[in-house]
């Protein structure tokens, strides 16, 4: 028996309930995580939960509770932590139901009436509207959609939209798309938690019906205002930037610089998150404190210091409301609203446990956050950069001389934030900036020096019609993160391409990164076998032999040049997805280029392995089909299959498609293994006609109740 204590006791663990036992007071850093892998668990279920499961999940979760409350030191903290991660499963589903809404079950086409409530710009680079309030022609207000999102195609001139503004259309809609692959990224869920039950687009010019009204919508028309007066005040993308960072709308940001931005690893600058408002509340902490100081009567008699932290505090509650609370900007504020209310009780602000009731605050509110980017590129660079610096505070060694420790600190932190938040930008967006770290160094000082307190002077400046000097001057410092952006994106080799990752590779690897960051002791390297084996995960990773898209008009082939797809245009956001996912940057032309499919158009051959496959499509395609299926092909038709043709193939037509979604075919020494799309995503709210009529039931019921 001692030597399984000797192994323990090497790691710092001579006993877990003992390891526990010391951790007590140190232990709330893991309530966000336990609730974390609840939710992550609720999102991961092949099947929604029924009213029976809940009812179970919940007097577990209340036996657990009564545990954690009578279990004592040793075990008590163990009935917490499983009682959290059933707690994460019952908020995620309640959040799931309560936002229910309609979706549209079938493609429409005619009139689309509605009041704008957000404007920004679809991938095609064109304006795109998100309409509530909505009417459509011949559909009962019960099955209409809640909101839906239109992009403006054809000629727009004349046409100004407004948040608030009733406008009315003829459009194309149709319900939100599966993903565009199995395990793909999955904006039916997306759209199911931003109510969105429908997008599409119109060709038509857009017509105002009503202008918005008094007090509807005051606060996005006041955003709007302000956006249009700083892209009149600042011409092009110096405006279109300005207003990306202090009203949230990115509609006038072109796709060029959008990609410059990435590509140099600064498009964070562009979102309003946690680094704009943790720079627009240092200075205004910052400038209060030493202006009240200044003053020898107050600072004597007056806690200059608390005054100035509420002073940042309601200039962050008015940043959030004017950039429009989305859910990365109300992260920001939620961290930063600890920080300061910490200053306010005599707390230190920058503490883990800080930034573990922020995640707390998030994840109760908007638990579909977990599964987004910005959630998990945010906190990532945040707990890396209070821990980094936490371990620096308390190393006897650290010692810089004054003057080297503000560019210290912005290479350090850079450098932090940069190799926390890499792996999941990586696996998200399928690239590595390799220059971003120098982008960083020679942008973010500046974007913290110039630009934001130039922002907040001009908004002190404005009232005496003087606001266009700070301007000036926040113009200056945008133009030279563009100048840096572009310089840094044309560098020989800036980004380099990754494939997607399998599903569990990111819980894994956020598993190993804050055990390592928050377990004390030597038993904390553990973490670091973690990230090893995620990574060795990511690397073993397959990528689909064969991609057929859930219409039958486009396929993809991996070969020795890379994936080869059957037509040079059409579904191009289908094709571009698939390549990003193979970590492939060739665009759909060159794909097109490669070798992998014979024959000509209508008629394709291609083979995988031993197998034959054979696409039809276009006129006379159910003609011939007899003849493909009588040599025992696998036969792609883009049409409707009339009847079970004679032969035997494996057929996928157009109806069957549409059933199972896109497919996915890996070869291996046992044949062909396929997996769609609707089977990868389960049965879920999101995406199960059935089972979003029955969560809309529900809440229709509890409305009729309180009524």
């Amino acid at each position: 028996m001692r030597a399984p204590q000797d192994a323990l006791r090497a790691f710092g663990l001579r006993n877990p309930f003992d390891t526990l036992l010391a951790q007590r007071g140190h232990l709330f850093v893991w309530v966000p995580v336990f609730l974390g892998i609840g939710i992550g668990i609720y999102f991961a279920l092949p099947k929604e939960p029924g009213p029976g499961a809940y009812m179970l999940i919940g007097l577990a979760a209340l036996g657990l509770a009564y545990g954690g409350w009578r279990g004592g030191a040793r075990l008590g903290p163990l009935a917490i932590a499983m009682f959290l991660v059933l707690a994460g499963v019952l908020v995620a589903g309640a959040r799931a139901h309560l936002v229910a809404a309609p979706q549209l079950s079938f493609r429409y086409y005619g009139p689309i009436e509605g009041r704008v409530v957000a404007i920004d710009r679809s991938q095609s680079d064109k304006m795109r509207l998100t309409l509530d309030h909505v009417a459509l022609a011949n559909v009962a207000p019960a099955r209409t959609p809640a909101r839906v999102r239109v992009s403006l195609h054809g000629d727009q001139r004349g046409f100004d939209p407004a948040p608030g503004m009733v406008v009315m259309l003829t459009g194309h809609l149709s319900p939100p798309q599966g993903p565009v692959e199995p395990g793909g990224f999955a904006f039916q869920r997306y759209a199911w938690f931003h109510r969105i039950g429908a997008v599409g687009y119109t060709r038509t010019p857009a017509l105002e019906l009503s202008p918005a009204r008094g007090g509807d919508l005051l606060i996005y028309r006041f955003r709007r205002r302000l956006s249009d007066g700083l892209q009149a005040a600042l011409p092009g993308d110096v405006g279109a930037f300005a207003a990306a960072i202090l009203t949230g709308d990115r509609s006038g940001m072109d796709q060029a610089t959008i990609r410059a931005l990435r590509a140099s690893n600064l498009a964070h600058l562009l979102a309003i998150s946690g680094l704009h408002m943790g720079l627009l509340t240092g200075f205004v902490f910052a400038a209060l404190r030493y202006a009240l100081a200044l003053v020898p009567f107050v600072a004597l008699r007056w806690p200059v210091r608390k005054i100035a932290a509420g002073g940042a505090l309601l200039v962050a509650a008015f940043y959030l409301a004017l950039s429009g609370g989305n859910v990365a900007t109300e992260r920001a504020f939620v961290m930063v609203a600890v920080m300061l209310v910490a200053v306010l009780l005599n707390r230190r602000a920058l503490t883990l446990r800080a930034v573990a009731l922020a995640a707390l605050i998030v994840l109760l509110r908007r638990p579909e956050a977990l599964m987004g980017p910005g959630f998990q590129m945010s906190f990532a660079a945040t707990v890396a950069l209070v821990a980094s610096y936490g371990w620096i505070r308390n190393w006897e060694g650290w010692a810089l001389p004054r003057l080297l420790r503000p560019p210290a600190t912005v290479v350090m932190s850079s450098f932090v934030a940069g190799m926390a938040t890499a792996p999941f930008a990586a696996a998200h967006f399928n690239q590595i900036a390799h220059y971003g770290l120098l982008a960083n160094l020679l942008s973010v000082p500046v974007m913290g020096i110039v630009v934001i307190p130039a922002a907040a002077i001009a908004a002190l400046l404005y009232p005496l019609g003087l606001s266009f000097l700070a301007l000036a001057v926040m113009g200056w410092g945008i133009r030279w993160i563009l100048g840096v952006a572009r310089w840094v994106a044309g560098l020989d080799g800036a980004v380099s391409h990754v494939a997607g990752p399998p599903g569990m590779v990111l819980p894994l690897l956020a598993l190993a990164a804050l055990w390592l960051v928050l377990w004390p002791g030597r038993a904390r390297m553990l973490g670091v076998a973690g990230i090893v084996a995620a990574f060795g995960l990511w690397a073993a990773a397959e990528r689909p032999a064969l991609l057929i898209s859930d219409s039958g008009g486009l396929i993809g082939v991996m070969g020795p040049q890379g994936r080869a797809l059957s037509k040079p245009k059409g579904e191009g956001f289908v094709a571009t997805n698939w390549l990003e996912n193979d970590g492939d940057a060739t665009p759909q032309t060159a794909a097109f280029a490669r070798a992998g499919f014979h024959g000509s158009k209508g008629r394709l051959t291609f083979a995988l392995g031993q197998a034959r496959f054979v696409q039809l499509s276009g006129r006379g395609a159910l003609a011939r089909l007899e003849a493909a299926c009588a040599a025992g092909r696998w036969v792609i038709l883009t049409a409707r299959a009339q009847a079970s043709p004679r032969g035997d193939c494996t057929l996928f037509d157009s109806a069957r498609l549409r059933r199972t979604g896109t497919l996915a075919i890996y070869a291996g020494a046992n044949g062909l293994r396929v997996i769609s799309a609707r089977q990868a995503a389960g049965a879920r709210l999101w995406n199960t006609q059935r089972l979003q009529r029955k969560a809309l039931g529900i809440a229709r019921s509890r409305f009729a109740k309180v009524k």
